[in-house]
């Protein structure tokens, strides 16, 4: 709660689009753990309008926020300090105000990637990449989150592909003297068959758009992870799939990179398993009803 009132504290999603946002529901399930009163919202950014939002935002009296597509980078600009992983993404997924009203800054989307492959592969999050060359499709917010995660966890190659070459050869500089550190080939490049995993970091599944891969890139295998999620298995899942391989979307990544977040709010971490179950079991029978 709030010291100054008796109104719970608020916090909230700032994207483009967020009217689909699981992230209210899961804060409150995490508030609910520890028998705490939150309030979480969805606020939509007009182009151009993230400080404005912002603004508004703590204006209203917020602790924190969660910043979604496509305002990752601007949410990284505006504050005064940066994790270091933050830093390093260039982008910030997590927005907090501390007691003196300084804005800081974190990005806890690489770690809720990790937390959610190892779930899926039955292997520790810091070793899960152990031996299993990776592809990184995509170089803007959702990318530069995830990518140092990547190569922590012992990825013996990334190689990352953008539309837009720039940003990719961008990207993988930025990372290079991580990389160096951890003994991982990183590289910009046309994608081509050979990786264990490939991530869809790219918005494509937003408008239902299948991505341009050559044959072998997904096959029988390779564990496709789509960082988008919806109700019915996203475009990316669906193309994985069609191609022989093992896919899973973003919402169990969603629930791991939240419950970091409350905990650098709220100084408690909570469990997740048991909200991952309940969103899903939502999730799913909303794409059932219709």
């Amino acid at each position: 709660m709030n010291a100054s009132t008796t109104e719970p504290d608020l916090y909230a999603v700032l994207g483009n689009p967020v009217e689909h946002s699981r992230s209210p529901r899961i804060h409150q399930m995490f508030a609910a753990q520890f028998g705490q009163a939150i309030r979480y919202e969805r606020r939509l950014v007009a182009p151009g309008e993230f400080a404005a939002t912002l603004a508004a935002l703590r204006a209203d009296g917020a602790r924190g926020c969660n910043v979604t597509v496509p305002c990752k980078f601007d949410a990284a600009r505006a504050a005064q300090r940066l994790s270091e992983r933050a830093a390093l993404a260039g982008a910030a997924n997590t927005l907090g105000w501390d007691d003196a009203g300084a804005l800081w800054g974190d990005n806890t989307d690489g770690i809720g990637l990790l937390r959610d492959l190892a779930r899926l592969l039955e292997a520790p999050a810091d070793t899960a990449l152990h031996g299993r060359p990776v592809l990184l499709l995509g170089a803007g917010g959702a990318a530069a989150g995830v990518l140092g995660a990547l190569i922590e966890a012992g990825a013996p190659s990334v190689a990352v592909w953008n539309r837009t070459a720039d940003r990719a050869d961008a990207l993988v500089a930025r990372h290079r003297a991580l990389a160096q550190r951890h003994g991982c080939v990183l590289a910009a490049g046309q994608p081509r068959a050979g990786a264990a995993l490939v991530v869809n970091a790219t918005a494509a599944s937003l408008g239902g758009a299948a991505l341009p891969l050559p044959a072998g890139v997904l096959k029988a295998g390779v564990l496709a992870y789509d960082l988008m999620y919806a109700a019915a298995p996203t475009a990316f899942v669906a193309q994985a799939r069609a191609a022989g391989a093992r896919a899973a979307d973003g919402l169990g990544m969603l629930v791991e990179q939240a419950a970091e977040s409350f905990a650098l709010w709220r100084g408690v971490r909570p469990r997740t398993a048991p909200v991952l179950a309940q969103v899903e079991a939502e999730l799913r029978g909303d794409a059932a009803a219709h």
